[in-house]
């Protein structure tokens, strides 16, 4: 990451809470993924780096979301390391068969599980 991306990140970290981060970085990936299926005209690299930046967030995400430390309840969990699992298929599917339509699913799950995170932020 370079230092201008860096400090945008520490900015925006400093002023959400744990879940509107989350949120905010699963719906700027569901944006650069939008933008990329909206225009298609399938740039690898760029396409490359929005899909290795919403692998990396999954990754994040499962990884936390199903530690055992993690008090959340075990169905959740169940459910976050599956969604996981798909991101984490479906990435590998598009980049080695790209194709906008494939993009669909993995902007639909990041902002389905925003929203989530947003509607908890809200209830706490």
């Amino acid at each position: 990451m370079n230092g201008y991306g860096a400090s945008a990140y520490q900015r925006v970290q400093t002023t959400l809470g744990p879940r509107d981060l989350e949120a905010h970085l699963l719906l700027k990936a569901a944006a650069q993924l939008q933008s990329f299926k909206d225009n298609w005209s399938y740039d690898e690299s760029a396409v490359a780096e929005a899909l290795m930046l919403n692998r990396k967030l999954w990754t994040i995400l499962g990884t936390s979301a199903t530690d055992e430390t993690n008090p959340l309840p075990a169905a959740i969990k169940e459910n976050i390391g599956n969604l996981t699992v798909f991101v984490l298929k479906r990435t590998l599917e598009i980049m080695d068969d790209p194709s906008p339509e494939k993009l669909s699913a993995l902007i639909s799950i990041n902002r389905s599980l925003a929203q989530g995170l947003r509607g908890q932020a809200d209830e706490e």
